[in-house]
């Protein structure tokens, strides 16, 4: 007997897996199992970080079930083996496993760390803590009997020690969600190499740049392998897959990886793939259906092509199935009734047509459904009301129409509802008000009607019911909601009073939207207490009026709108924290120019158009952050300064600004002074605005010359409007290559001499328009391969000679708008000129009949008192009429100029949508035909 027991004793000892941890330990041994210096080096990695209680804590502890700092129950004098997280072994006390996941830990790991005096790990679980951009050292090597090491999600950056593939007795290595790591040179295919053993091997968000490594996939013993967002590129192997004990895949992220969707042998174990936004495409195969243990599919962004495979009405296993943006169009397969496991279904983003199929009364087990963005139509099936168990409900940017089903089965876990952008009508159903968990609906962009209810939880957080067709008042449980962050009601036909004192109890309230209704508000007294945390309030085009004194969200709000309303005047600006301030259209007459430099200290974008502000401003608010600034259509006299150090868009346009042409900012981008009586010179300052896009001074009393610099100032100019003033001498003969600009404006001014030879490296240029000047020139033919122009307008010059023959095969390609009437030009036309204008052709001349003709006509003009049929001055006409073609002028002054002979037929002629011209040059065969006159798309007649 003796023996035996002897005999048991020594197999005992010999069990190299017997450990003892924190859950098997007793406390009555009189001796500690853990030795002293293990307990000094656990007390030293415990003291070489600081635990996180505060709330960034939970960015990283995403994936725990459970999360607290187990560390801070390591005592000295207790037996280290018994502390949390610590797994020693039974027979020499040495610490083999090490689980600190979920801690909260912050630190650093250094090379020297005390982490690495525990020679004899076997497992090390650091995941889901903050190292604080911590390298995967070297020191990880020392582990030589490790087996398992998971270091995901924990801030670890920097390069991957390339020893890490020296583990060779590692079967789980789980590296994956540490932004900013990555393997150094042939690193990961050192791991692939020798670290064969792997049963799980998890690189999600590690950079590797590299080519799917084809010996994965002889890892015999593989069961999960995790690629996601690895940089992976080039062609997936096409082989089928035998890997029998495999049960997870994921690739999902890697865009530069093609290839088709894998096949896998019939003797397998996958449970979940995951393949989203990879560059896979082709079909589905039908062999999916030998996936038989599948119960998570994720395919979003795989582009396919045909159609959803039946076969996948068999998995009976399957409970989530992505098959978002996948490029799928036909009908909803009405076989997916047969997956009644399937707990989320999304077919988000396809290009499913016909109606939702009546396939949920089967799927009883669905917690989210997402059939938004494709082109359904029809109702909402009924039988969505049998999904009991519906956590999401998503619909929105369909076309869906008709009412809610108003017949539900309880949908007490039902949280997300989102049906917005449809062509919904009706009343909201009862059932939506009465919904416990409720925390978001979205009914926007519809057509409901009639009153808004009264919702009975106050679980709401987010309510979007704008763009729809609801009047009467705000009902009064909106503001209950504690837990309310966004609410919006734009759009509707919604009136009545509501009173400051009704948002009281909104403190959660982040965003509110309310504009284009009919509401009034009493918002105007002391409010300093409501809304504490709102950052978005829009009340614009509503029934607002009188001077506002309001100060709610004084220290949070940064975006306000009260555009078009009939407020007169602020009494302060007391919002320290805004950035957007619309205030346009309404009666602002209040002097804002004084000294204002503390006022709105964070203002990046102001617009107050449209008021009826006057006087000279001396305003200095928003100093150094001031971007955009609209002072448009106000009755503005001047400006002291231009004091903005960061303006990029300043809108003068339409006021009463007198004097001297002041200078913008050089950091302005557009710049519009137009419509006021400014006189004088334009400086030279202008030309240090180097980062200018649109330049217009136009419709002023400027003179003078145009500084030289003016086409060659900003590489970045896209418009510069220098009409309407009474600028003399030449055009600005230098313009950058490579430049930006799309429109030239010289017109109505008094300028002389040529049109510039270096407007032939614009190649963006879309309009030039040079009229109503001096230029004496001959026509720019040259100006015939610009690609871009669309308008070219030379009218009332000193324009000259024949226009010649174009040396392009296509001149003008782009042309839709074309006036060189009231110049010296005699000669023929040329025929080609007419022919090649294929951007002013609108009709398809093998469909052309009398009936098309007609209902092709634009405009017409009967001008009366004039003689000889003379036709209309219509340049201001030119911006309604797609296609313009002008090249006669009245009898006083006109061109010369013969039309080709029978060339053109009329059914050539009457494709030109506007043709500017004398009848007494007509050719008799054009001038004779009454056909001719009535194919004209827009004709101006003096009679």
């Amino acid at each position: 007997m003796m023996s035996e027991l002897v005999l048991c004793f020594l197999f005992f000892l010999s069990c190299s897996h017997l450990v003892l941890s924190s859950s098997f330990y007793f406390s009555n041994y009189s001796t500690k199992l853990c030795a002293h210096g293990q307990t000094i080096a656990l007390l030293q990695l415990k003291q070489s970080f600081s635990i996180d209680n505060s709330s960034s804590w939970r960015r990283y502890t995403l994936g725990c079930t459970t999360s607290y700092p187990k560390t801070d129950y390591w005592k000295e004098g207790s037996d280290c083996c018994s502390w949390d997280g610590v797994t020693c072994d039974l027979v020499t006390g040495h610490v083999i496993e090490l689980n600190l996941s979920c801690s909260r830990l912050f630190g650093t790991i250094h090379p020297n760390s005390a982490l690495f005096l525990f020679p004899h790990l076997q497992k090390l679980d650091l995941a889901f803590n903050n190292f604080n951009g911590s390298p995967v050292s070297v020191g990880f090597v020392r582990f030589s009997s490790l087996t398992h090491l998971n270091l995901s999600d924990s801030e670890f950056s920097d390069l991957i020690s390339l020893e890490i593939s020296h583990l060779s007795n590692l079967v789980s290595l789980d590296l994956s969600w540490n932004d900013g790591a990555e393997f150094a040179l042939h690193g990961f295919n050192s791991l692939v190499q020798n670290l064969t053993k792997l049963q799980k091997f998890h690189l999600g968000g590690i950079f590797i740049s590299s080519v799917f490594p084809n010996s994965l996939l002889n890892w015999s013993s593989l069961i999960s392998l995790d690629l996601s967002e690895c940089g992976l590129h080039g062609r997936f192997p096409d082989n089928d897959i035998h890997l029998p004990k495999l049960e997870l895949l994921y690739l999902s992220g890697n865009e530069g990886l093609s290839g088709n969707f894998p096949r896998f042998s019939e003797n397998n174990s996958i449970m979940e793939l995951d393949f989203s936004a990879t560059n896979f495409n082709g079909d589905l195969p039908a062999s999916m259906g030998n996936l038989n243990s599948l119960q998570t599919l994720h395919l979003f962004g795989f582009q396919f092509s045909g159609s959803i495979p039946s076969s996948i009405s068999n998995l009976k296993s399957l409970q989530i199935l992505d098959l978002s943006n996948c490029g799928f169009s036909g009908s909803m397969p009405a076989w997916l009734e047969n997956l009644t496991q399937i707990t989320s279904l999304s077919f988000y983003r396809n290009q499913f047509t016909g109606e939702i199929p009546n396939v949920f009364n089967n799927l009883r087990n669905l917690i989210s459904l997402d059939l938004s963005t494709n082109n359904f139509r029809g109702q909402i099936p009924p039988s969505i009301g049998n999904l009991t168990h519906l956590y999401g409900l998503y619909f929105f940017d369909n076309q869906l129409e008709g009412v809610i089903p108003s017949s539900v089965n309880g949908f007490s876990s039902l949280s997300y509802v989102d049906l917005s952008y449809n062509l919904l009508n009706g009343t909201i159903p009862s059932w939506l008000y009465i919904l416990p968990s409720l925390v978001e609906l979205d009914l926007s962009h519809n057509k409901f009607t009639g009153r808004i209810d009264e919702f009975q939880f106050h679980s709401l957080e987010n309510i979007h019911l704008s763009m729809n067709e609801f009047q009467g008042l705000i009902p009064s449980s909106i503001f209950e909601l504690v837990n309310l962050t966004s609410f919006s009601l734009s759009s509707n036909n919604l009136s009545g009073i509501s009173e400051t004192s009704n948002f009281e109890k909104l403190r959660n309230l982040t965003y509110l939207y309310l504009s284009n209704n009919m509401l009034s508000f009493t918002i105007f007294g002391n409010s300093n207490s409501m809304l504490p945390n709102i950052e978005w309030l829009d009340l614009s085009n509503n029934n607002i009026s009188g001077i506002c004194r309001w100060n709610m969200g004084k220290d949070t709000l940064k975006h306000l709108n009260l555009s078009y309303n009939s407020i007169s005047g602020f009494e302060m600006f007391p919002w320290k924290s805004m950035q957007i301030l619309d205030l346009h259209s309404n009666m602002l007459s209040f002097t804002i120019f004084d000294d204002s430099n503390s006022m709105l200290p964070n203002i990046e974008w102001l617009d107050l158009s449209n008021n009826n502000i006057s006087g000279i401003c001396t305003w200095n608010m928003g100093k150094h952050t001031l971007k955009h600034l609209n002072l448009s259509y106000n009755s503005i006299s001047g400006f002291e300064m231009f004091p903005w150090k960061s303006m990029q868009i300043l809108d003068l346009h339409s006021n009463l600004l007198q004097g001297s042409l002041p200078t913008p900012p050089n950091s302005t981008l557009f710049f519009s002074i137009s419509h006021n009586k400014l006189s004088g010179e334009i400086s030279l300052l202008i030309c240090k605005v180097s980062s200018m896009k649109i330049l217009d001074m136009s419709r002023n009393n400027l003179s003078g010359m145009l500084p030289h610099c003016l086409g060659n100032f900003s590489k970045d100019l896209s418009v510069l409007n220098l009409g309407r003033n009474q600028f003399h001498g030449t055009i600005p003969q230098t313009f950058l290559k490579g430049n930006s600009i799309k429109t030239l404006d010289f017109n109505s001014n008094q300028l002389e001499g040529r049109v510039p030879r270096s407007l032939i490296i614009c190649k963006e240029l879309e309009v030039l328009d040079l009229g109503n000047n001096k230029i004496n020139d001959m026509f720019p033919h040259w100006l015939e391969t610009l690609p871009e122009l669309e308008v070219l307008i030379l009218r009332s010059n000193r324009f000259h000679g024949h226009l010649g023959l174009s040396k392009t095969k296509s001149p003008f390609m782009s042309l839709r708008i074309i006036d060189f009437a009231h110049n010296d030009f005699e000669g023929d036309l040329p025929e080609m000129y007419l022919r090649s204008l294929k951007a002013m052709m609108n009709i398809d001349e093998g469909n052309m009949t009398s009936e098309k003709v007609m209902r092709e006509i634009r405009h017409v003009h009967i001008c009366k008192g004039f003689k000889d049929w003379e036709f209309c001055d219509v340049f201001s006409q030119y911006c309604r009429h797609p296609r313009v073609l002008g090249f006669c002028d009245s009898p006083s002054r006109h061109n010369t100029l013969i039309f080709p002979s029978c060339t053109l037929s009329f059914q050539e002629w009457w494709k030109y949508s506007l043709i500017r011209g004398c009848r007494h040059n007509w050719p008799n065969h054009v001038k004779t035909s009454h056909a001719f006159y009535n194919n004209i798309i827009s004709l101006c007649l003096y009679s």
